[in-house]
């Protein structure tokens, strides 16, 4: 689905999760956490807590963020995804793309995240 054909309840529904998820990671509330992710995020990991030491070892910028900001929907691999600006514990800033999956009971569920630090050539 093109990001210009996502509803607005829609937008703001995987805004609510992605937030949802970043709250429970502040929390280190595993089980929470590992709850946003999609069906197939929660095979691959199998538990919480395999989950998080992923995250905590992987992930720190979304896991202990100091900037955490909304961009635009995109299309990535053809799953609608978020954009987001972080800036890690480090200081350092990226952008964490979040590809989404809406299931059959409607809700939004997170596919994962992929970070990538800004361009240098960038002005």
């Amino acid at each position: 689905m093109p990001p210009a054909e996502v509803l607005p309840a829609d937008r703001a529904a995987i805004r609510e999760t992605i937030q949802a998820q970043l709250d429970a990671f502040r929390r280190d509330d595993g089980e929470t956490a590992f709850g946003f992710a999609s069906p197939t995020i929660q095979s691959l990991f199998g538990t919480p807590e395999l989950f998080m030491q992923m995250v905590r070892q992987g992930y720190r910028p979304v896991y202990r963020p100091q900037v955490f900001e909304f961009r635009e929907l995109v299309t990535l691999h053809g799953l609608v995804t978020q954009k987001v600006h972080v800036v890690g514990p480090d200081g350092r800033p990226a952008t964490a793309y979040y590809p989404m999956s809406q299931g059959p009971d409607g809700r939004w569920r997170i596919e994962g995240c992929y970070l990538q630090a800004p361009d240098e050539h960038q002005a």
